[in-house]
């Protein structure tokens, strides 16, 4: 019996601790951390100095190899009047180098600015950044994918696929929030809550 409680004590704590490593992102009602950093056209783009013109809409992505990404922002892309005149400004995050920024630019034909984040800094402020297992990055360098090449210095660290909505306060007004990497909102659900 004691050493049953002494198991069950164990995986517990190796449970929680496991639990709070995972990120969990912004909720709605939080203030969006400000951040700055340079576009695919080296132009330095700043959170604070958008939201004096409108809303913001914050696309977290993993990067140009991850079809479900391009699917994703090739739809915002087709969808980015209708965001522009609801008064919204669209920017997409990656920890991908700036030369992979530029292929999934080419591939999406993204007019918006998408955003290499140096040092994870902007995922890390929005909590969602998380750490590849070693098996999956294993498992995708040997189907042709190397993702700490492709991220370099960001190494082997993704961001769950997240968007918000931003409004001038900073203050978050829509979340989507999800692990599986191959569900994202709806242009229609992001439109909505604009």
């Amino acid at each position: 019996m004691k050493k049953l409680l002494v198991l069950f004590t164990v995986a517990f704590v190796v449970n929680n601790l496991v639990a709070q490593e995972a990120p969990e992102g912004l909720f709605i009602g939080s203030k969006a951390p400000d951040f700055k950093a340079k576009d695919q056209n080296g132009k330095e783009v700043r959170l604070k100095d958008l939201l004096k013109e409108g809303k913001v809409v914050l696309v977290f992505y993993r990067g140009q190899w991850c079809p479900y990404c391009n699917k994703a922002l090739s739809r915002l892309q087709d969808s980015l009047q209708l965001i522009k005149d609801k008064g919204a400004t669209l920017i997409a995050v990656s920890p991908e180098k700036q030369e992979n920024v530029a292929i999934t630019v080419e591939k999406t034909r993204a007019e918006f600015s998408v955003l290499h984040d140096e040092k994870l800094k902007i995922m890390k402020a929005y909590d969602v950044e998380y750490e590849m297992q070693e098996n999956t990055v294993t498992r995708y360098r040997n189907s042709g994918l190397d993702i700490e090449k492709i991220n370099g210095e960001n190494g082997k660290f993704l961001p769950v696929p997240a968007v918000y909505i931003i409004d001038k306060e900073s203050t978050v007004t829509y979340r989507f929030f999800d692990k599986d990497y191959k569900k994202r909102p709806s242009v229609k659900d992001i439109l909505d809550n604009l």
